[in-house]
């Protein structure tokens, strides 16, 4: 049973965008691993900014000063 856990930011990421995720994951485990998707797990865990911590800051600090992963 294949269990995979995403964990992200909670910085808008849709609904939409964790259905694609999801059945992203799935698909990708059904083909390199052959397992069956009924028996894959995938779970999204969204952590607060103030939670996450990167080069020694809170994410949330980083995003004060327009610090993103797109712009460092």
């Amino acid at each position: 049973m294949p269990y995979v856990k995403i964990e992200v930011t909670r910085e808008g990421v849709t609904r939409e965008q964790k259905q694609t995720l999801i059945s992203g994951i799935t698909r990708l485990i059904t083909e390199v691993l052959d397992k069956d998707p009924k028996l894959t797990h995938v779970v999204i865990q969204e952590i607060e900014l103030d939670d996450w911590g990167y080069a020694g800051e809170q994410v949330s600090v980083l995003r004060e000063k327009g610090i993103t992963a797109n712009n460092k």
